[in-house]
């Protein structure tokens, strides 16, 4: 038997909060996703203004950061051409995404689940998904 730890919804939208806090700090309305563990959809939120096209984006950012265990922006230079994951991007249905903005959330040294944020550039994107995480880690 496994015993699994994961975000719950309280957790989600404490994630929510932290990234939507620095969104509208820098500027940028965001589209904001919490997966579990398994990069399974808690929570999402797109903020007056987050393109509508950042939507799947965003699910997919925390999909890959939690169910792969992995940044997004990690895969991202992993998967260029003569890198070991080369063509990773495609794997899963073109789910797994390469671009920064994914971030796997990490409770004592396990990933607890992920976060996923797109609209703005993968700088910003990455900016506003720690902010999530240190909120939320604020609260342990």
């Amino acid at each position: 038997m496994i015993t699994l730890r994961r975000l719950d919804l309280t957790d989600a939208r404490t994630l929510i909060a932290g990234a939507r806090t620095k969104a509208e700090e820098i500027g940028v309305p965001m589209c904001i996703a919490i997966t579990d563990e398994s990069g399974n959809l808690i929570a999402f939120e797109r903020m007056e203004g987050g393109k509508v096209t950042s939507t799947t984006i965003a699910i997919d950012k925390s999909f890959t950061a939690s169910a792969a265990k992995k940044a997004t922006h990690e895969y991202g230079k992993a998967s260029q051409p003569g890198a070991p994951a080369y063509g990773i991007a495609s794997a899963i249905g073109g789910r797994l995404m390469v671009v920064g903005g994914g971030l796997p959330v990490v409770v004592e040294g396990e990933v607890v689940g992920g976060i996923g944020i797109s609209s703005g550039t993968p700088a910003e994107d990455m900016q506003v998904a720690q902010a999530g995480i240190d909120a939320f880690l604020a609260t342990l």
